[in-house]
């Protein structure tokens, strides 16, 4: 229990920086009043079509497909760059990691969550 003094300091520094930038913004930023503030925009441009367009859920599932798959290439690229410094305890490690990343895909495939053309003939059956 005495050695958690650290860990308290660390966090009443990190309480204390965040309360100071919000009050400084507070205290410090500009205030808009103006009718055009609180319109909806994106990239400067005012939008031409409902904000209740609506986009197939394919598009997110490779987008978290893309973000799965691209955090684990930074491991990947971790161990890659840190060579054969880390031995063959972490080279096991790596294909035990691999293993369930290929497990995964192969789960995903194999349930067809990749399959976009299964997809679109289910919505078209469900539209009749």
């Amino acid at each position: 229990m005495g050695q958690l003094w650290p860990f308290g300091i660390y966090a009443a520094a990190v309480a204390f920086t965040i309360f100071a930038m919000l009050g400084l913004s507070y205290l410090l930023g500009q205030r808009h009043r103006e009718p055009q503030t609180g319109t909806p925009y994106e990239g400067g441009v005012v939008p031409d079509s409902p904000l209740s367009a609506q986009v197939a859920s394919e598009f997110y599932l490779v987008a978290a497909f893309f973000v799965v798959f691209d955090v684990e290439s930074i491991f990947l690229f971790a161990y890659v760059a840190a060579g054969q410094s880390l031995g063959w305890a972490a080279f096991v490690e790596l294909a035990i990691f691999i293993g369930l990343l290929a497990s995964a895909l192969g789960y995903l495939w194999g349930v067809g969550a990749l399959d976009w053309s299964q997809r679109l003939r289910e919505l078209t059956s469900l539209k009749r």
